[in-house]
């Protein structure tokens, strides 16, 4: 918890644990009542556009104009799952690891996690205590311990400055193109867990999945741990590239008081973390504060001896 912190309010509990799901959710719930700006919850935004002096926002009942809209949606908000998925024999209980909850919401029998990623290994550690379970992964991250000799691994990472390094340095750029396995690892799995580890997922016919290394399984439930996709098919603005992909600097776009927070890399390794949301927070504000200088100025002043 000593990393999951946003400016003004420390996270409660201890700071070498990790905090909990309902944990989070009411450090952040509690964290808004202390705006002195009311924040208005339960309004789904529908669509943003572009206005005439800022964007248009729309809501369900209602739709205004904002001169500033911050994009803080996150990384996780389209579960993905392959289109072989399709091919799975109905009678597979398959979801994707969002909808994970306990092991005992899995029905008895094999289980296929396919994903070798954090969440792949965390859910397959978990259920090997209750289930036969096989590992399919892709693509090897690079393990690495939850705590060396008795510290956090964030500590280290944030004392040798490695999640302060930004997008555009050069092991900035490494890292990028990298996945890190933390607190897991193939040999503890096999070994410490008895999961079995299979390759790449790459075909399945009915109730039989082929992995890259031509071995085959029939699982009775498949999780689908392939992570998620980003969604910014409602927003309306000339802030995507010919590859559909989002561009911005430091998570300013094009189009003018349209701005993002939260996204992976936005600015650096920890841009999608609390504990470090708050740089990107600090320096969109600022953008903010001098484009609302350059608007207050552009209006129109009553003239000399007038009422409001």
């Amino acid at each position: 918890m000593r990393y999951d912190s946003l400016p003004g309010r420390t996270f409660p509990g201890d700071p070498d644990a990790y905090p909990g799901r309902d944990d989070v959710v009411t450090y952040l719930s509690d964290y808004a009542r202390d705006f002195e700006l009311p924040v208005e919850l339960n309004s789904a935004v529908r669509a943003v556009r572009r206005g005439d002096r800022g964007h248009l926002v729309e809501l369900d009942d209602r739709t205004y104009e904002a001169d500033h809209v911050v994009v803080a949606t996150g990384p996780f908000q389209i579960p993905r799952v392959p289109a072989l998925a399709e091919r799975l024999d109905a009678d597979i209980v398959q979801f994707h690891s969002s909808a994970y909850r306990t092991p005992g919401d899995v029905p008895a029998g094999r289980v296929l996690v396919v994903g070798g990623g954090n969440t792949g290994f965390q859910i397959a550690e978990e259920l090997s205590r209750t289930h036969e379970v096989h590992l399919s992964i892709g693509a090897r991250q690079t393990p690495l311990p939850q705590r060396i000799a008795g510290r956090d691994l964030f500590r280290y990472l944030e004392a040798t400055g490695l999640m302060s390094k930004t997008t555009d340095s050069r092991i900035g750029r490494r890292l990028q193109a990298r996945e890190t396995l933390i607190a897991s690892s193939r040999r503890a799995a096999r070994r410490r867990h008895g999961i079995h580890l299979r390759g790449r997922t790459v075909e399945i016919a009915g109730p039989e999945v082929t992995f890259s290394d031509g071995a085959r399984l029939e699982p009775s439930t498949v999780i689908w741990a392939t992570g998620f996709g980003l969604d910014h098919s409602w927003i309306h603005a000339p802030i995507f590239g010919a590859d559909g992909h989002l561009v911005h600097e430091r998570g300013v776009t094009a189009s003018p008081g349209l701005y993002f927070i939260g996204l992976p890399w936005q600015h650096t390794r920890g841009s999608a973390l609390l504990g470090w949301v708050k740089d990107d927070a600090e320096y969109i504000a600022g953008q903010i504060a001098q484009r609302s200088a350059v608007i207050a100025e552009a209006e129109p002043r009553p003239a000399v001896g007038t009422a409001p």
